[in-house]
């Protein structure tokens, strides 16, 4: 005895369907954009502070670098050779635009027979130092 009419209940079970139908609600898909927006720009911002620290070290590598050369070039020189003496020169090969310094000394607080080498590697305001103590031999 169907009628044309449908029943209450059928009615009420379409209506639990149309509620319960999966699937995310346009204010559900613009809260999670904007938590990836927020995460996407925090990774942004880490990749460009770790550029820059990348960039301060390979500077002081190469300061470094320079330093320990011209401490093993003056290393290497006899104890008694006039050219183990003070100088400065500003380094044109690359890397270029450092200004290397050093210093030569005795007496003081060394030991006797021994000259204290100080280098300094210097560009755009940062300085690295290196000390050598050399005996003579």
């Amino acid at each position: 005895m169907k009628s044309g009419r449908t029943n209450r209940y059928e009615t009420f079970s379409v209506i639990k369907k149309l509620r319960n139908a999966e699937g995310y609600t346009l204010i559900e898909v613009l809260i999670a954009m904007a938590i990836l927006a927020v995460g996407l720009l925090a990774v942004a911002t880490m990749q460009i502070s770790s550029i820059r620290v990348n960039t301060a070290a390979r500077k002081m590598t190469e300061r470094a670098t320079l330093a320990q050369d011209k401490v093993e070039e003056l290393v290497a020189l006899s104890y008694t050779d006039a050219a183990l003496s003070s100088g400065s020169h500003t380094d044109g090969s690359p890397p270029s635009g450092y200004t290397i310094s050093w210093t030569v000394s005795t007496g003081g607080t060394l030991p006797d027979n021994t000259k204290l080498i100080k280098v300094k590697v210097s560009k755009g305001g940062k300085t690295t130092s290196m000390s050598y103590i050399k005996p003579e031999f």
